[in-house]
């Protein structure tokens, strides 16, 4: 839960060694603490800490805190075990993590701190594996000693565990992750016989034969080097939470991801669920500067953190404030597309957040770095530190959001969505590696297309993992093509209880460890969809050439192209060649609709000018009520509600105010004054929304 000492955490990561300078410490935090700031998050690096082994430099850091407490601030300490000191990459250099090409990380730079002691090949996992046991026990001595120092510092808040939770793609064939590799082979199998039949390798005679893959390709055993990855370094995550707590029980234990489960849940172990479930407040980066400014986009990654924390405090750990230069990310890209931060910018870019259920917000920088080649980058502060015009948005809602009189709006949640996207790891595993070595991407298209294409239709489309459909009647599956047995026997279950199911071609296609079913649907699903399928063709390169008729509507398809014969189900629409493309079913006391394709895709490669009066008919054919009916389409509305109050977000992203009508499933407006913007005096008929801002109205 998030501490009761701070209303609203509202502040900035500031200190990564060497940056800002020490002169302006003090000066910066009295800036801070007059402008409503309450929490800073600093980067206490392993490598600029223990200087050599067992002697810990703790001066700078020590000198953080003590200003914390001098202006009411509170401190996260990120524990940066990954920043590794030269003199352990020395010592310790056997355990140097390995591409899987064969070569050896190192120490280099940092690029979001000047700093030495930092991997080569980005993700958060460092250059020296912690499977090797004295690696951990070196790092473990240095988390233990952190701990010990500040725990009961009364500058302190808590604790952020993994900087962005993921890993790099390429690593770790080093020897002691392949020994580990074994031993988590041998506790799934049990039998060396058993691994080599299920891998179709058999001429194993020792464990020691048996060596994770180097090349991605969609056979068993990458299925299982993705998933021991995750595993390996979510219980070093665990570890790493183990430790601290071993030390301290009663600070708060935190991480941030990138709100990365699509597309890098697979590749990079952007399991925003796993990370969540691990800590008590978990948060997201997101950067527009790095991402786009398309308001779909930013809703994007506050709603994924937001079903990952499935239903935990979660705050936006790293939001913009200011440019960025010179990267990759930018080039090419108009000024106003996050490059250039203005303050309407950071004010519409928190207030989707905290729409999205966000409950704090911390700057990634407060000031820009002098070094390295992130120079000058997000900060809301100036150079010197002196304060800025988005230093002033800042400063003016944080503290309104610590106001008392806001109480009552933090307290409310976000309700429901009316509609979930399903999200199955195994899913997103085989694609990736079905598609490794191609252009076509089908699996992250088809994802964000369905919830752009919900999204932009009024509704409220929440991420929704395979293990929690039971708290939804309404799911879309996009690209479906892969899931296990147990999941399709849930889904079966679900949708037999009285589920709404809406899926895209090939349900379960690949079964358990990638098996491809001999009747399609595959894995029982023909029952639930009343069909059979009757072609397939996967050709993705050319699937802008798949369309099909919904009723009167004319659609786009994308990805892969399914035809079916009926069995029971009842066709609702055609391909052009005139093959049976859309399906209604009757399963239980639920009901299903199987397309023969991906429209997701369709619409997400047109920016969303493909297929969305197919999307609106998906939701006229679901029966489902919007929470909030909007007569302009350039809004976006979120009811938020708690037991002592309701509230309506509407949120503008645009450069200009926007009018619109409102139609509330329940509830009305109460006339009262707005939330936000303070004393904001709007006609309840035909409400204006201030451009890049939001109105957030009490209901009654």
């Amino acid at each position: 839960m998030l501490r009761n000492d701070i209303q609203f955490p509202y502040g900035a990561v500031y200190f990564r060694k060497s940056n800002p300078p020490r002169d302006d410490w003090e000066r910066d935090y009295a800036t801070a603490g007059e402008d409503g700031l309450n929490i800073f998050r600093h980067w206490f690096m392993w490598s600029a800490i223990e200087v050599a082994p067992g002697v810990y430099d703790w001066e700078e850091y020590d000198r953080q805190l003590d200003l914390a407490a001098k202006n009411g601030i509170k401190t996260v300490i990120a524990e940066l075990i990954h920043a590794v000191p030269d003199w352990a990459v020395r010592k310790y250099a056997d355990a140097l993590q390995v591409n899987a090409d064969g070569t050896r990380l190192g120490s280099y730079m940092g690029v979001s701190a000047a700093t030495g002691g930092f991997s080569n090949n980005g993700g958060g996992a460092g250059a020296l594996t912690l499977n090797c046991p004295e690696v951990k026990q070196a790092a473990g001595r240095f988390l233990t000693a952190l701990a010990t120092r500040y725990k009961d510092h009364p500058a302190i808040y808590g604790y952020d565990v993994w900087n962005e939770c993921n890993y790099s793609a390429d690593v770790d064939y080093s020897s002691y992750a392949k020994a580990t590799f074994r031993k988590w082979l041998e506790k799934k199998y049990g039998d060396l016989k058993v691994l080599a039949k299920a891998w179709h390798r058999y001429s194993y005679a020792e464990w020691e034969d048996v060596e994770p893959p180097v090349h991605m390709a969609p056979y068993p055993e990458c299925i299982d080097w993705l998933q021991f990855k995750r595993d390996n370094f979510y219980d070093q995550m665990q570890w790493r939470i183990d430790t601290i707590r071993a030390v301290d029980q009663k600070n708060v234990i935190a991480a941030h991801g990138i709100s990365g489960s699509i597309p890098n849940m697979a590749a990079n172990g952007c399991d925003d669920w796993l990370a969540a479930s691990k800590v008590e407040i978990y948060g997201f980066t997101w950067i527009q500067a790095r991402k786009g400014t398309e308001p779909w986009k930013t809703w994007y990654g506050v709603d994924i953190n937001r079903a990952a924390a499935r239903g935990k405090p979660f705050w936006h750990a790293e939001r913009q404030g200011g440019p960025l230069w010179l990267q990759p990310q930018v080039i090419g890209r108009d000024k106003e597309d996050g490059r250039v931060a203005e303050p309407e910018d950071i004010r519409i870019w928190s207030m989707t957040s905290f729409a999205g259920g966000a409950r704090g917000v911390l700057n990634l920088r407060w000031r820009p770095l002098l070094d390295g080649p992130l120079f000058g980058a997000f900060g809301a502060y100036g150079m010197d530190g002196s304060r800025t015009s988005r230093s002033d948005m800042q400063s003016l809602m944080a503290k309104w959001a610590n106001d008392p009189a806001q109480a009552e709006l933090w307290e409310a949640k976000p309700v429901r969505g009316e509609v979930g996207i399903l999200v199955v790891r195994e899913t997103q595993e085989w694609d990736y590696l079905l598609n490794y070595d191609r252009k076509e991407k089908p699996y992250p298209e088809a994802m964000w297309g369905a919830y752009r294409a919900f999204l932009e239709q009024g509704l409220q489309p929440d991420w929704v993992h395979i293990d929690d459909i039971d708290a939804y009647d309404f799911l879309y599956f996009p690209y479906p093509i892969m899931f296990t047995a147990e999941q399709a026997a849930r889904l079966k279950t679900w949708v037999e209880k009285g589920g709404t199911l809406i899926a895209e071609a090939c349900p379960g296609y690949f079964g358990d460890r990638g098996h491809v079913g001999q009747v399609q649907p595959n894995l029982g699903l023909d029952e639930v969809f009343g069909v059979r399928e009757e072609d397939v063709e996967f050709m993705p390169d050319i699937a802008n050439c798949i369309h099909f008729k919904f009723g009167d509507l004319a659609v786009d398809g994308g990805g892969l192209l399914q035809s079916y014969r009926l069995t029971g189900g009842t066709g609702r629409g055609y391909f052009d060649d005139g093959r049976l493309a859309v399906v209604e079913s009757r399963y239980g006391r639920g009901r299903t609709l199987l397309i023969g394709t991906n429209p997701s895709v369709a619409l997400y490669r047109t920016e969303g000018r493909s297929n969305a009066a197919f999307f609106a008919g998906l939701v006229e054919w679901s029966g489902r009520t919007r929470h909030v009916t909007l007569s302009n389409k350039a809004i976006f509305a979120r009811i938020h509600k708690s037991e002592r109050a309701s509230f309506l977000w509407l949120v503008n992203p645009t450069r200009k105010a926007q009018t619109t009508t409102v139609c509330l499933a329940e509830g009305k407006l109460s006339g009262g004054k707005a939330a936000w913007p303070a004393e904001y005096a709007y006609d309840p008929v035909s409400v204006e929304v201030p451009a890049r801002d939001v109105l957030i109205l009490p209901l009654a």
